[in-house]
C-alpha cells in the first residue's frame, strides 16, 4: 500500500506546475520551464475541461489497471462519484494528495480506507485538494498572461511561446467553461452521495464562484493584449446579461454574505472585459487623428444596433454603469445620428447610477489583493476611458467632481501612468481635471493635493509636482461682501486691489503671503457670496507653511478639525514627495520643521486627530531614513514618544519600567485608538521606531530608545491580539510591524551596539525580555498559529496576489521564527532554563506542544520560506534545548517524518528546503537520538542469524541521501551542489557520532565509496574562478569521512571498495593534485585578502580536512598508500610553502589563523616524517623567513603561531646534527631568537611581578619538591609550548651547533638577553612560578657553559646571585630545620618539575666549576654552603627512596661534589664541617649502593613496598585495571617490565656508586705518595672506613668499612660475570645505543668503579697502617683479612683480564678528575691490565710481610 502511494501520480499536479512557473522549484533554467510548458500546454488550453466527468470506459480502464491496488481503486470510485470526476483522474488526484498533502503515515492509508468515518474525512480533504487543483490550473494560465510580455521576467520567452500556442482557442474554451459554470445545477446527495451535505454544496458553490472569477480575469487579461471582435463583444454582453454580472447565478439561492466578495469580483471582471473589448484607447487615438472609421466598430452597424438594444436593458446594478458610459462614448465618437437618443439615455443612466463611484470601488477592490498585473491592467483600462470622457464631455455634466478626483487618484496608482500623464497635453484628458482644480486653489485645496499626490511615482514626477506647486499663478478666496480696498469693474466681474494684503492673519516674522497692490481678480458667483480668483504669482509651499502655522494657532479652539482637514493632504503630499525623491527635502524644511510642534500640540487636544498625527509621524519616518539622529533629537523635545525620567542603568530596571512614561503616544493608544479600534498612529509609531533603530544611532541615543522598545515589549506585543479592530487585516499588520522592529534590533551589529560604556543595549534588552517575560510567550503564540489557520486565511483571500492578510500573517510568523532563533542564539549561556525555552520545549497533550506545531509547518505550501524557517528553528532547539523532539511529536512523528522525506525526495521541491531538512537531520544525529533513529528507519533483516543485520527501511532518509550522492545524478537540476554538500555533511555526522548500524548499512551499498569520493576525483575550477564554493565543503566532509573510517576501523577490516578507492587516489596522483590545489587556495586567499574580500569559510574547511588527511597519513602509511618518500617530501614541501605564503606577509586575521593551522600541520609532519628529509636547509630557509616576518609582528594572536614555528625549527635541527657553518642565516636566526628571549623574559618578569602585587600568584608548593613534580598553575606566558620557553629551547639547539662558542660573545654584545633572562629566572625561583621558563633557561645555560668562553660569559652575567638564594624556594624545609623525607615520583622523569630545576642547577654548577675551575670556585663554595642541608639530605636519601627522580638528583649532587672535591684544601678552609659531613655521607652512600646492588631481590622488594609501585611510570605505561584474571602472557609481560625497571634502578645506583668512589678518592691520601712513603701529613685525611670486614648493611647504625669496599669489588665482578654469561647483553640503560655498545659501556663503568674502589681501599689501608694511633694488633688483623680477601679477588681479576675487559670510562662517560686517563672502549690485551694486577699483588705482598 505504501509503495503504491509512494509511487506518486503519473502526471504532475497543477500546484506543482504553478510552483515551477513561479520559479520556486528546483526547475529554474529557461529550457526546463519551456519543457514543462510544452508538456502541459494541452492542460492549460483545455482549462477546467481537463477534468472530465465519469464514464463507463474510464471505469473499465481503472479496473483493468494492475498497477493500482484494489483499495485505491475502490476509494477512487467513491471520489469519482462525490466529485463527479473521471474515475482514472480521481485515482490520480488521490495519489497526488497522498504524495503532497496527506498528513498521516503512508503505512496508515490502508487502515484509514477501511474505517468508514476516517475514509469520509479523507474524502472531504481530497475534495478540497481537487478544488485547489482546478484553481491552480487557471492560475497557471493567468500567470502566463500576466508576464508573457514583461521584458524583465526571466522566463518571458517561454511564456510567450506558450501563449502563442494558446491564443486561438483559449477564449473559446474558457467562455464555454464560464457558461457551464454559472448554468450548472448544484449537486445533491442523490447524485453525488451522502457526503454531499448542505455545507458541501455551499463549498461547491464557493468553488464555482472562484472559478468563474478566475476565468473572467483570464479573459480580461487576454483581451488586454489581443483585440476583441464586435461579435465577441456582443456574445460576452449577452452572457453577462444572462448571469446578471454574477448576480443571477443558476444557484443564486446558495449565495450568502460570505460570497458577496466573489460575486462582486465576477461583476468587476465582466465590466472590465466589456470595456476593454470596446478598445476605448484606440478609439481615442482615432478621434484625435480624425480616422474613427478605422475602429473595428465603425463598420459593425448590426452589432452596434444589437448592443444598443441590449444595453438599454442595463442600469439596474452598479456594474453596468462603466459599460453604459463606455458604449455611449463609443457611439458618440462614431457620430451615428440615429443613436443620439441612445447615447443620451445610456449616459444619463450611467451618471445617475454614480458611474465614477462604481469605478473607484471596483479599482480599490481589485487592488486590495496586491499591486498585481490584473489590477494595473484594470487601471489602465479605466484611465483610457476616463481620459476620453473628460476630453469628450463637459466636466459639469459628469456629476460630482470629487468622484472624478477619487477615480483618477485610484487610476494613477498603476505603474507608469503618472509619467504618461505628465507627457500628455495639459488641455486634454485628466489634465483638464487638474487645471480646473488649480483654479479653485487654495479655497478648495484637498482635491488638487489628492490628485497631485497620486501623480507622484518616481523622482522625475516628484520634481514636476514640486515645480508645479512652486509656480502658482492664481489665488482663489471667498468673499461675502466687496471689501473697501478693492475697486470693481463696471459689471462687477473684475476686482482690483488698491493696497497690498497679507493673506494669513499671522504675526510679524512668521511665514505669510503678500498679495501686491494692483492685483486683478476674477469674480465668480458662489452661493450667497462670491469667489475671487486673483492673478499673481506665488508658491503653494508658502501657503502650506501658513496653513500649518494657522493650525498651530487654532489648535486649542473649535476650528482645529477644520484646519486639520486642510493640513492632512499637505502632510500626505510632503510624505509622498520625500519618500520618492529625497533631494527635494531641503526645500520642504519650513514644513517638516513644524511637524514636531504639530505632533506635540495635536496630541494634547481633547479629541486628537489621529489621522493627522499619523501622517506627521509617517513623514518623520521618511526623514529618519536619512537623518535619524536629527529626527530623534527633535522628537525628544515633543514628549510624544515614551521616555524615561531617570537614568536607565540595568535590564531589570528597564523591564519594570521604573521611571518610564508612556508619552503622548501611550495616552493616544489607551484613550483613543483602542476604544475606537483604529490604529493609524500605532502603525506609524512602530515604523518610526524601526527606522530609528535601523539608523544605527550612537550609544547615547540608542539608550534613549530603550523606553520606546520597553513600551512595545510590555504594552503592545503581549496584548495587541486582544484589541478591538474595525478593519480586517490591521491586527496582522500591527503584529508584523512589531516583529519587524524586534527583528531589526536583534540583527543590529554587535560592535555598534557595544560602543556604549554600559552593557545595557537594545539587543540585550530585547533578548532578556523575550526570554524571561510574557513578550516571549506572545512570540510563541504567533508561531503557534499553525499551518491549518494559515490555510484558512489564504482560502478566504479573493485572489492569489502577493499582498493581503494571509501574506501578512505568513510574514509575521516568519519573523517570529527568526526572532526566536536569534534570542536563543544571543541569550547569555547559563545553567538556568529561561521561561521562553521552557515554553518552547514543554510537552503538551495531543500534539499541541509547540515543537509539533513547528514540525507541521512542513505541510505549508504557499511560501517555501515558512517551512524552511520552521525547520531552522527546530534545528536550533535540537542543538540547545534539553528535550526530545521525537517525544514532542508524539503519535504524529512518523507522519511528519514521511512529510519531510516526501519534500526531500521531490525532484521539483525548492532546493533551500531540502538543504535545511538535511541540516536539521545532521544536528539531530548528535543531539536527538530518538528522532534520528526514526528517520534512519533501519530494519532488522529477516534472515539474519546471530548478530543483528540491518537493512534500509522503506521510509529511511538514507535512501534519499544515497540518491543525492550518486555520482550519476550530479549536475542534474534536482541535485544542486548545495544539496550534495548537505547530504555529505549528514553522512559525516553519522561517522562522527559513530552510528555503527547506519554506517554498516551504507558500507554494504553498491558503489557507496565510489559515489562518496567521486567529488575528490574531479577537476575543480581555479580558486579565482570558483562560483559554487559549497563544492569545497563537500570535498572537506568527504575527506573527513574517509579519515574517520580509516581511524576507527581495524586496518584489516576496511571495506574493499574503500581500499580500492584509496589505491586509485594514489595511482591517479590525487595526493599531488590536492596538495597543489590547497596551495593554490592559500595563494588565492592572500591575493584576494588585500582586496578586502570576505571570509573564507569554505577554504578553511577544506584545508582543515586536508590537514586531517596528512596527520592520519603519518600513522597509516600503508593503508593510505603513502610509502613513497618522494611523495611525502613533496606534500611536506607544499605545506611548508603554503605556511610561508600565509605568514610571510602581514594579512587579515582569517589568513593568519589559517597560517597557524598549517604551521601545526607542518610541525606534526616534521616530527613524523623526519626520516625522509635529506636536505635540512630546504626546510630551514623558509622557516627562517617566516620567523623573521613573525618577529616583526606585534599582533597578540601571532604568539601561538610563532611558537609553532619555533617548534618546527627545533624539530628540523634535531633531524640531523648540523654545524653553524651549514646554515646560511645562522647568525640572523640566532639574533632573532635571542631578541625574542630578551623581550619575552622582560614581559614575563613584569607579568609575574604584577601577579604578585595583585595577589594572583600561586602559592608555593608545600610538598617536598625533590620527589614531586606537580605542575604549578600556568602563569601568563610560561607554557611549555609558549614562545618564551620554545625560544629558549631553540637557542639551546642553535648554541649546541656552535662548537667554538664564538657567536655567544657576539650576540651578547648586540642583545643583552642573559641579564633579562637571569632576572626573570631569579624572580621565578624566588616565588616558585614559571616552571617551564626556569627549566628551559637552565638547559640553555648548561649549553652555553660547554666551552670555557661561554662559561665565563654566563658566570660574568651573574648566574650565581640569580640562582643560589632563590633556589631555596624550590624545595621546602620542615619546621625543625631539617629537610623532609623523600618520597617516590610517579611522574615521568623528563616531565617539567621543580626537582628537575634543582637537578639542572646542580649540573650547571658542576659544568661551570669544571670549565672555570678556580675562577668559579668561590661561587661554587657559596652555593654548596647555602644548600648544604639539601645536599646532605640528598646523599642520605638513597636508603629511604629508590625512585628514579631521587636517584637522578643524587647522581647530579655527587657529580657536583666530585668536581668540588678537586679543591679539597679550599673546601676544608672555608667549610670544614660540611666537608666532614659530606665525606661521611659519601661513605654511607657507597655502602647503601653496594648493598642494593648486591641484593637485587631486596631492592625489588623496596621498590614494591616502600615506593608503592612495582614499575616506575617511566617504564610501565598506564593501563586500565583488568577486570579478569591475567593470562599467562600478560603475567610474562608484566614480569619483563618489572625486570627492566629493576635494571634501570640498578644502572642509576651503579653510576652513583662510581661517582661516589671517584669523589672519595680525593678525600683519601694520594696512593703514590703514601706508598712511596713521601712526606705526607696524615692529619689532613680522615679515616673514612672503619676497620671491619663485615658485609655492608642497610642500617645507618653500621658504619662503612673495608668490608664495604671489598663487597663493592665483588659486586662489580659479579655483574661482569652476568654480562659475559649472556649471549646478548641486557642493557641497564634505555638509550639509543645498540646492545653491544651498551655492554661495552657498562663494562667500562664497572672497571672504573673497581679501579676507584681498589684505589680507596689501598689508600685507606695504608693510612691505617701508618697511623700511630691504631693498635698494632688491629693492623695485623687488617693485613690478614686484606691479604685473604684480595688474593681471592686477584684470581677473578686475572680471569677477566684474560677475557679482555675495557678500561674505565675516565673522563668520557663520567665527569671524573682530569688526572684520570682515558682509553678506548675496545678489547684490551692482558699486558695492559698488568699494572692494576701488579698494584694489588704488590700491596698484598707488602701487607703479608
Amino acid at each position: 500500500m505504501a509503495a503504491a502511494a509512494a509511487a506518486g501520480p503519473c502526471v504532475r499536479s497543477s500546484r506543482e506546475l504553478w510552483t515551477i512557473l513561479l520559479g520556486r522549484s528546483a526547475l529554474r533554467e529557461t529550457d526546463q520551464i519551456e519543457t514543462e510548458l510544452d508538456r502541459h500546454c494541452e492542460r492549460l488550453l483545455t482549462g477546467l475541461a481537463y477534468y472530465k466527468p465519469p464514464s463507463v470506459s474510464s471505469g473499465e480502464k481503472l479496473k483493468a489497471d494492475k498497477e493500482v491496488v484494489v483499495p485505491l481503486k475502490e476509494f477512487g470510485l467513491r471520489i469519482s462519484k462525490f466529485l463527479s470526476l473521471d474515475e482514472q483522474q480521481s485515482v490520480q488526484i488521490l495519489q497526488s494528495y497522498l504524495q503532497e498533502d496527506y498528513r498521516g503515515t503512508q503505512g496508515s492509508i490502508k487502515a484509514v480506507l477501511q474505517d468508514e468515518r476516517q475514509s469520509q474525512a479523507l474524502q472531504l480533504k481530497i475534495a478540497e485538494y481537487y478544488y485547489e487543483e482546478r484553481l491552480y490550473t487557471l492560475r497557471c494560465v493567468l500567470y502566463l498572461l500576466t508576464y508573457f510580455q514583461d521584458e524583465r521576467h526571466p522566463y518571458r520567452v517561454g511564456y510567450s511561446k506558450c501563449v502563442d500556442k494558446l491564443e486561438k482557442e483559449l477564449v473559446v474554451n474558457y467562455r464555454k467553461q464560464l457558461e457551464e459554470l454559472f448554468r450548472t445545477e448544484a449537486p445533491t446527495w442523490e447524485t453525488h452521495g451522502n457526503l454531499m451535505t448542505e455545507r458541501q454544496v455551499s463549498r461547491w458553490f464557493v468553488q464555482c464562484l472562484k472559478e468563474q472569477a478566475l476565468i473572467l480575469e483570464i479573459i480580461f487579461l487576454y483581451y488586454a493584449y489581443f483585440e476583441m471582435g464586435p461579435e465577441d463583444l456582443l456574445a460576452f454582453a449577452r452572457i453577462f446579461k444572462e448571469q446578471g454580472f454574477g448576480t443571477r447565478q443558476t444557484n443564486r439561492h446558495l449565495v450568502d454574505e460570505s460570497m458577496d466578495g466573489l460575486v462582486d469580483r465576477i461583476g468587476y471582471f465582466s465590466t472590465l472585459t466589456l470595456v476593454e473589448g470596446m478598445d476605448i484607447d484606440f478609439l481615442h487615438k482615432c478621434a484625435l487623428e480624425e480616422r474613427v472609421e478605422q475602429h473595428q466598430f465603425a463598420n459593425a452597424r448590426g452589432v452596434c444596433q444589437e448592443m444598443d438594444k441590449l444595453l438599454l436593458t442595463f442600469g439596474d446594478i452598479p456594474h453596468h454603469t462603466p459599460v453604459l458610459l463606455s458604449w455611449a462614448l463609443l457611439r458618440h465618437t462614431l457620430n451615428v445620428d440615429e443613436s443620439a437618443h441612445v447615447i443620451r439615455r445610456l449616459g444619463s443612466i450611467a451618471i445617475q447610477q454614480n458611474v465614477f463611484q462604481s469605478m473607484t470601488q471596483m479599482l480599490k477592490a481589485l487592488g486590495s489583493g496586491g499591486n498585481n498585473c490584473t489590477a494595473s491592467t484594470a487601471r489602465m483600462c479605466i484611465y483610457g476611458l476616463l481620459s476620453f470622457v473628460l476630453t469628450s464631455f463637459e466636466e459639469e455634466t459628469l456629476g460630482d467632481q470629487q468622484h472624478l478626483i477619487d477615480v483618477a487618484c485610484e487610476v494613477f496608482t498603476a505603474p507608469n501612468l503618472a509619467e504618461l500623464f505628465w507627457d500628455t497635453e495639459p488641455t486634454a484628458g485628466i489634465a483638464i481635471l487638474l487645471d480646473n482644480n488649480c483654479g479653485m486653489f487654495p479655497q478648495s485645496m484637498t482635491p488638487l493635493l489628492q490628485l497631485l499626490s497620486a501623480l507622484i511615482s518616481d523622482k522625475c514626477t516628484a520634481k514636476k509636482v514640486y515645480s508645479f506647486l512652486d509656480k502658482m499663478t492664481c489665488y482663489t478666496e471667498p468673499y461675502k461682501h466687496k471689501p473697501h480696498d478693492v475697486l470693481s469693474h463696471e459689471d462687477g466681474t473684475r476686482w482690483r486691489r488698491q493696497t497690498p494684503k497679507l493673506l494669513y492673519p499671522l504675526g510679524s516674522g512668521q511665514a505669510n503671503i503678500r498679495m501686491p497692490q494692483g492685483t486683478y481678480g476674477l469674480v465668480l458667483p458662489a452661493g450667497q457670496g462670491s469667489l475671487v480668483r486673483w492673478d499673481f504669482s506665488y508658491s503653494s509651499w508658502t501657503v502650506f507653511t501658513c496653513e500649518i502655522e494657522m493650525l498651530l494657532h487654532v489648535v486649542s479652539t473649535a476650528d482645529v478639525l477644520i484646519h486639520c482637514r486642510k493640513v492632512k493632504p499637505i502632510i500626505d503630499l510632503v510624505h509622498k514627495i520625500m519618500s520618492t525623491d529625497w533631494s527635494i527635502t531641503d526645500y520642504l524644511l519650513p514644513i517638516t520643521s513644524r511637524l514636531y510642534m504639530l505632533i506635540q500640540r495635536l496630541s494634547s487636544v481633547l479629541n486628537p486627530p489621529t489621522d493627522v498625527i499619523a501622517s506627521c509621524v509617517n513623514t518623520l519616518t521618511v526623514m529618519a531614513t536619512r537623518m535619524p539622529a536629527k529626527v530623534w533629537a527633535d522628537l525628544q523635545h515633543t514628549g510624544f514618544l515614551p521616555y524615561s525620567v531617570t537614568q536607565v542603568t540595568g535590564i531589570a530596571q528597564s523591564l519594570r519600567a521604573e521611571g518610564m512614561q508612556a508619552g503622548s503616544y501611550g495616552n493616544l493608544l489607551l484613550s483613543i485608538e483602542r476604544p475606537q479600534g483604529e490604529y493609524s498612529v500605532t502603525m506609524a509609531f512602530l515604523r518610526l521606531i524601526t527606522t530609528l533603530v535601523k539608523g544605527q544611532l550612537g550609544s547615547t541615543q540608542s539608550r534613549g530608545l530603550l523606553p520606546c522598545v520597553v513600551f512595545v515589549l510590555k504594552e503592545l506585543l503581549p496584548t495587541y491580539l486582544k484589541w478591538r479592530y474595525n478593519i480586517y487585516g490591521i491586527r496582522e499588520e500591527i503584529g508584523c510591524l512589531i516583529c519587524e522592529l524586534i527583528y531589526t534590533i536583534l540583527h543590529l551589529n554587535s560592535v555598534e551596539e557595544s560602543q556604549g560604556s554600559s552593557s545595557l543595549s537594545l539587543q540585550s534588552l530585547c533578548t532578556h525580555c523575550l526570554a524571561n517575560t510574557e513578550a516571549g510567550q506572545a512570540i510563541i503564540n504567533i508561531m503557534a498559529v499553525g499551518v491549518d489557520t494559515i490555510d484558512v486565511v489564504m482560502a478566504t483571500q479573493p485572489s492569489s496576489g502577493s499582498e493581503g492578510s494571509g501574506q501578512t500573517l505568513i510574514q509575521t510568523i516568519k519573523l517570529a521564527f527568526s526572532i526566536t532563533n536569534n534570542v536563543i542564539k544571543l541569550k547569555p549561556s547559563s545553567g538556568v532554563v529561561s521561561p521562553l525555552e521552557q515554553a518552547l520545549t514543554q510537552h503538551g497533550t495531543h500534539g499541541n506542544n509547540l515543537i509539533a506545531v513547528l514540525a507541521k509547518y512542513i505541510y505549508h505550501r504557499h511560501d517555501a520560506a515558512l517551512p524552511r524557517l520552521a525547520i531552522q528553528l527546530l534545528k536550533r532547539l535540537a542543538m540547545v534545548a534539553p528535550m526530545s523532539v521525537y517525544a514532542c511529536l508524539g503519535s504524529d512523528a512518523a507522519a511528519i517524518r514521511d512529510a519531510f522525506l516526501n519534500r526531500l525526495q521531490s525532484k521539483t521541491e525548492d532546493m533551500r528546503i531540502k538543504v535545511m531538512i538535511l541540516e536539521f537531520l545532521t544536528v539531530a544525529v548528535e543531539t536527538q537520538p530518538g528522532l534520528i533513529e526514526l528517520f534512519l528507519n533501519l530494519e532488522v533483516k529477516d534472515d539474519a542469524v546471530g548478530s543483528k543485520e540491518f537493512i534500509l527501511g522503506e521510509w529511511s532518509c538514507l535512501q534519499v541521501v544515497l540518491e543525492f550522492i550518486d555520482s550519476k545524478q550530479q549536475g542534474k537540476y534536482w541535485c544542486h551542489p548545495l544539496i550534495h554538500r548537505a547530504a555529505i555533511a549528514f553522512l559525516h555526522a553519522l561517522w562522527q557520532d559513530r552510528r555503527d548500524s547506519a554506517m554498516t548499512v551504507l558500507r554494504a551499498k553498491d558503489r557507496f565509496w565510489e559515489n562518496l569520493t567521486s567529488v575528490l576525483f574531479g577537476e575543480l575550477p581555479a580558486p579565482s574562478n570558483i562560483s559554487e564554493k559549497s563544492v569545497l565543503e563537500t570535498c572537506a566532509f568527504t575527506l573527513k569521512i574517509i579519515c574517520l573510517e580509516i581511524y576507527y576501523v581495524v586496518r584489516g577490516s576496511l571495506d574493499q571498495s574503500l581500499k580500492h578507492t584509496l589505491k586509485m587516489f594514489f595511482d591517479k596522483k590525487r595526493y599531488e593534485y590536492w596538495s597543489e590545489y590547497i596551495k593554490s587556495l592559500v595563494t588565492h586567499m592572500m591575493e584576494t585578502e588585500t582586496q578586502g574580500a570576505a571570509t573564507f569559510l569554505e577554504f578553511h574547511m577544506v584545508i582543515s580536512a586536508w590537514r586531517m588527511v596528512l596527520v592520519l597519513a603519518t600513522s597509516y602509511v600503508e593503508v593510505m598508500h603513502l610509502g613513497d618518500c618522494s611523495l611525502r617530501l613533496q606534500l611536506l614541501q607544499d605545506v611548508l610553502e603554503g605556511t610561508k605564503v600565509l605568514l610571510l606577509v602581514p594579512s587579515s586575521a582569517s589568513c593568519l589563523r589559517m597560517g597557524s593551522m598549517l604551521a601545526t600541520l607542518l610541525l606534526i609532519l616534521l616530527k613524523q616524517w623526519k626520516s625522509i628529509i635529506v636536505q635540512v636547509s630546504k626546510i630551514l630557509d623558509p622557516l627562517d623567513q617566516i620567523l623573521e616576518s613573525l618577529s616583526q609582528s606585534n599582533q597578540y594572536f601571532m604568539e601561538k603561531t610563532k611558537a609553532k614555528i619555533f617548534s618546527a625549527i627545533i624539530t628540523t635541527l634535531q633531524i640531523k646534527r648540523l654545524k653553524a657553518s651549514d646554515i646560511s642565516q645562522y647568525s640572523q636566526m640566532l639574533l632573532t631568537v635571542c631578541e625574542t628571549i630578551h623581550n619575552e623574559a622582560i614581559v614575563l618578569f613584569d607579568q609575574t611581578r604584577h601577579a604578585l602585587t595583585t595577589g594572583d600568584a600561586g602559592l608555593p608548593d608545600d610538598k617536598d619538591s625533590m620527589e614531586t613534580d606537580c605542575a604549578p598553575r600556568l602563569q601568563h606566558k610560561d607554557q611549555k609550548d609558549g614562545v618564551c620557553v620554545l625560544a629558549l629551547h631553540l637557542a639551546k639547539e642553535l648554541y649546541e651547533m656552535d662548537e667554538c662558542g664564538n657567536h655567544l660573545f657576539l650576540i651578547t654584545r648586540k642583545v643583552p638577553f642573559l641579564p633579562a633572562m637571569l632576572s626573570t629566572l631569579e624572580l621565578s625561583l624566588r616565588v616558585k612560578q614559571n616552571l617551564h621558563f626556569a627549566e628551559a633557561s637552565l638547559h640553555l645555560l648548561l649549553v652555553l657553559s660547554r666551552t670555557q668562553q661561554g662559561a665565563a660569559i654566563v658566570a660574568g652575567a651573574g648566574v650565581l646571585p640569580s640562582i643560589c638564594l632563590p633556589l631555596l624556594s624550590v624545595y621546602q624545609l620542615s619546621t625543625n630545620g631539617t629537610t623532609q623525607t623523600l618520597g617516590s615520583s610517579r611522574k615521568s622523569l623528563d616531565a617539567p618539575s621543580w626537582p628537575g630545576v634543582y637537578r639542572l642547577t646542580m649540573s650547571l654548577m658542576e659544568r661551570l666549576l669544571k670549565s672555570l675551575r678556580y675562577n668559579f670556585l668561590s661561587e661554587a663554595l657559596d652555593f654548596v654552603g647555602v644548600h648544604q642541608e639539601r645536599i646532605l639530605q640528598c646523599l642520605d636519601a638513597v636508603r629511604k627512596v629508590q625512585s628514579l627522580a631521587c636517584l637522578d638528583e643524587v647522581d647530579h649532587t655527587v657529580g657536583f661534589i666530585l668536581q668540588l672535591s678537586n679543591f679539597i684544601k679550599e673546601w676544608r678552609f672555608h667549610l670544614p664541617q660540611l666537608l666532614g659531613d659530606v665525606q661521611v655521607n659519601l661513605c654511607y652512600l657507597c655502602q647503601t649502593c653496594t648493598f642494593l646492588l648486591h641484593s637485587p631481590k631486596v631492592l625489588q622488594h623496596y621498590l614494591q613496598v616502600k615506593n608503592g609501585e612495582t614499575i616506575p611510570s617511566t617504564i610501565l605505561p598506564r593501563q586500565p585495571k583488568p577486570t579478569q584474571t591475567p593470562t599467562k602472557q600478560q603475567n610474562t609481560e608484566k614480569e619483563e617490565m618489572e625486570q627492566r625497571a629493576l635494571l634501570k634502578v640498578q644502572s642509576s645506583l651503579l653510576r652513583i656508586l662510581s661517582k661516589t668512589l671517584a669523589a672519595v678518592r680525593h678525600f683519601t691520601p694520594d696512593l703514590s705518595q703514601i706508598l712511596l712513603d713521601q712526606s705526607l701529613d696524615l692529619a689532613e685525611y680522615d679515616m673514612l672506613f672503619v676497620l671491619s670486614f663485615t658485609t655492608p648493611a642497610f642500617d645507618s647504625d653500621v658504619a662503612p668499612s673495608f668490608g664495604t669496599l671489598l663487597a663493592t669489588v665483588n659486586v662489580v665482578l659479579n655483574m661482569q660475570g652476568e654480562i659475559d654469561k649472556k649471549k646478548e647483553p641486557v642493557s641497564l640503560n634505555v638509550g639509543p645505543l645498540t646492545s653491544t655498545e651498551e655492554a661495552k659501556s657498562l663494562k667500562s663503568l664497572l672497571m672504573f668503579t673497581m679501579e676507584n674502589c681498589f684505589y680507596v681501599l689501598i689508600s685507606q689501608a695504608v693510612r691505617y697502617l701508618k697511623d700511630p694511633s691504631v693498635h698494632s694488633r688491629d693492623k695485623q688483623r687488617m693485613k690478614q683479612e686484606l691479604s685473604s680477601e684480595l688474593s681471592t679477588v686477584l684470581s677473578s681479576i686475572s680471569r677477566y683480564s684474560r677475557r679482555g675487559t675495557p678500561c674505565s670510562p675516565a673522563a668520557s662517560l663520567l665527569l671524573s678528575p682530569p688526572s684520570k686517563s682515558t682509553c678506548s672502549v675496545s678489547k684490551l690485551s692482558p699486558e695492559n691490565q698488568e699494572p692494576l694486577i701488579q698494584l694489588v699483588q704488590a700491596f698484598v705482598r707488602q701487607i703479608q710481610r
